[in-house]
């Protein structure tokens, strides 16, 4: 009798052994249990990416903190412009303006922002934004992260500004589409 019962108590346990690694699978990677500080100014990774050869962009939460969920930079221009109309199909886009002013494009709305003011881009939306003002200020975030890190990177070893073909593709192969200009302003 106690075989017996032994074989139905090891049968009724498989499906419950089953789903349990089926959950454990779908359960969320493990956090870092320590938070850290990057002093402003200066980047998480230790590498400073100059954009254009003037402008910082520094990662302040990398995409390995996170588990690739968010990444969070810190751009501080030292000239007017911006990037081309662009999509990103799969990350929203959050924007904090610290110094500056700026001219945000989001479908077919423009938007001026200044010091204090924060915008909302959402994936799949065409966007973009120009700086108006000589110097600026502004952190961005993306959710998830994505290949944003690896993009900045490659586009701060170029030596001189991309053309347009060179310019789209360096965005096609960080999960990006453009589609239109930069801002006239």
């Amino acid at each position: 009798m106690k075989r017996k019962q032994f074989l139905w108590s090891t049968a009724a346990a498989i499906p419950a052994v089953l789903f349990g690694k089926s959950m454990a699978g779908n359960l969320p990677p493990k956090r870092p249990n320590k938070g850290f500080v990057v002093k402003a100014g200066s980047s998480k990774t230790g590498n400073e990416v100059m954009l254009g050869g003037k402008n910082a962009n520094n990662v302040k939460v990398a995409s390995k903190d996170t588990n690739g969920d968010l990444a969070i930079f810190e751009y501080i221009g030292k000239e007017k412009g911006g990037p081309p109309l662009h999509v990103h199909p799969h990350q929203d886009e959050i924007f904090f303006v610290v110094a500056g002013t700026y001219l945000f494009q989001v479908g077919d709305e423009q938007h001026r922002l200044q010091a204090g003011d924060t915008i909302f881009l959402p994936r799949t939306v065409p966007h973009t934004f120009a700086q108006l003002s000589d110097t600026g200020h502004l952190y961005f975030m993306f959710q998830p992260a994505g290949k944003m890190e690896v993009f900045f990177e490659a586009l701060g070893r170029l030596k001189a500004p991309p053309s347009a073909a060179e310019g789209a593709a360096l965005f096609a192969q960080h999960d990006m589409k453009v589609v239109g200009a930069p801002l006239a302003f």
